[in-house]
């Protein structure tokens, strides 16, 4: 399995199986960021979606969601919506009573 040593974990971990799109960003990526980083970023992503209420068709949308990425990916981190409260965690009901 391939390592990387991942921008977002900052340390060393499975690394992407392909660049996630294509191009220069891409290819960083898949070069810096692990499978558990990037599964960190589609969370982060899916929540910006909703709290802002975006749509991947907007091409304004797409381009905060970019710069989103490279800030949580590479730089200081992407910080959720003014106000934003994540939900509580719901019971296991698997976990009798």
């Amino acid at each position: 399995m391939r390592q990387v040593q991942c921008a977002v974990l900052r340390k060393e971990a499975p690394g992407l199986d392909a660049p996630p799109f294509p191009g220069a960003l891409g290819e960083r990526i898949y070069n810096e960021v692990s499978r558990v980083g990037w599964q960190a970023w589609i969370r982060q992503q899916t929540m910006l979606m909703n709290e802002y209420r975006l749509s991947a068709a907007d091409p304004k949308a797409r381009a905060f969601l970019r710069a989103e990425m490279v800030k949580f990916l590479f730089g200081s981190g992407s910080e959720p919506p003014p106000g934003y409260e994540p939900p509580s965690p719901q019971p296991d009901p698997q976990e009798g009573t």
